[in-house]
């Protein structure tokens, strides 16, 4: 068979709109049509190549096309060099990343540069200069993981006291202690914001044709959102209070949250609480520190409050939790108590629902204990020297 100058044009047109399988498919068929030296007549009048017509051929007699290997082309990325490099970065920034202070969005904004957090993997990991990207591959790695680096005004802490950076220093050095020991289990506890449940504008497209209210009328009642979360689970525990968010309250949703899981962390010996130094659960709270003594000789745990700096209570992790949920209601008039504790439950944070529980008792506020009765509670418990409102450490007497 010849190949007419009509036919070569149709043929190399042809072949040029094809792309992939289709086109050496395309090519091999016209070589079979070509008969015995096909292969050499196509390669001289037509410019195709041998090894394209044979893998076509090879396409033809198996009927399975042959997936391209593109994707293995060009340079590893960092991760098949470095498998553990993710994980070292996420474990170095996450203790120093904070929730949006508005909760509008799910980023997380990071106190540490990429070049900060190249020193510390070579410090700290053991990797070498030569082994460990730029600055700015680490900087895409950590936009990748969900931290963002840009400095935005709203996620700058309103004031600094001289002792958050050492503050932040024992915190990271108590957490790593913490998730790193088997009998030790780490959990992040505080409260959002009260939520007045009524027909109110909650700033965002609303999902119902209701017209909400738009003056500052009494709400029906206010539900207090106060989370337990544990970060190494990824397990999330929401108690909707109806009363005031006392110490009392606080240590009773403590205790009601070990009751339920205690049985799966019999081997547990030690709790380690990040908090913020609320008013109501700082360490000088003396009815604070008086029942959260007699829940860890209870439960013959040994206790670590490890506080946040003041200021700077986005960095606790559960604030993160408080960020996905205000996302997930967003716009949704909370008109009734069931319709707050219906979007709590569907709420999906790290692929998990929270469990969600709605606390009705109602509590006294101004409980406070007498000076000799203070320091009898002080009596068991152990300050860090120097940071003595900070970090409190309570043993049970069989400890």
């Amino acid at each position: 068979m010849e190949l007419t100058e009509n036919l070569k044009s149709l043929y190399i047109k042809t072949a040029k709109k094809l792309k992939g399988s289709d086109r050496r498919q395309f090519m091999a068929e016209v070589v079979k049509s070509l008969g015995i030296g096909g292969q050499t007549l196509v390669e001289r009048e037509l410019g195709w190549n041998r090894r394209t017509i044979r893998k076509g051929i090879q396409e033809l007699e198996s009927g399975q096309p042959i997936i391209d290997g593109f994707f293995a082309s060009g340079r590893k990325r960092v991760e098949a060099k470095l498998p553990n490099l993710l994980a070292d970065i996420k474990s170095l920034v996450d203790g120093q990343s904070q929730t949006d202070p508005s909760f509008k969005s799910t980023r997380l904004y990071t106190r540490m540069t990429s070049a900060e957090v190249r020193r510390q993997l070579i410090e700290k990991f053991g990797y070498s200069d030569e082994e460990l990207p730029s600055p700015e591959t680490i900087r895409r790695r950590l936009n990748d993981l969900g931290y963002c680096l840009k400095r935005v005004l709203k996620a700058k802490p309103a004031k600094k006291i001289p002792e958050t950076e050492a503050i932040f220093e024992q915190v990271e050095q108590i957490n790593t202690e913490a998730d790193n020991d088997p009998n030790t289990l780490r959990i992040s506890i505080d409260a959002k914001v009260a939520v007045k449940v009524g027909e109110f504008d909650r700033k965002g497209k609303t999902r119902v044709p209701t017209i909400s209210l738009d003056h500052d009328f009494a709400p029906e009642t206010t539900l207090i959102p106060y989370g337990i979360f544990l970060p190494e689970y990824n397990e999330l525990f929401l108690f909707f209070v109806s009363s005031k968010l006392t110490a009392d309250c606080i240590v009773d949703l403590l205790e009601s949250w070990w009751q339920s899981v205690k049985h799966r962390f019999s081997h547990i010996q030690k709790l380690v609480i990040n908090q913020d130094n609320g008013p109501e659960n700082h360490s000088r709270r003396t009815q604070f520190m008086k029942r959260i003594v007699d829940f860890a000789t209870s439960f013959q745990l040994t206790l670590q409050l490890a506080y946040y700096p003041p200021y700077h209570s986005k960095y606790n992790p559960v604030e993160r939790c408080f960020g996905w949920l205000e996302q997930h209601w967003n716009g949704s008039l909370l008109d009734t108590v069931d319709t707050v504790l219906s979007f709590a439950k569907t709420l999906t944070f790290k692929g998990k629902n929270p469990v969600v529980t709605l606390v009705e008792k109602v509590y006294s506020t101004g409980v406070t204990l007498t000076r000799r009765a203070m320091e009898k509670v002080e009596a068991q418990i152990h300050r860090l020297p120097h940071l003595k409102k900070w970090f409190v450490e309570i043993f049970t007497k069989s400890a």
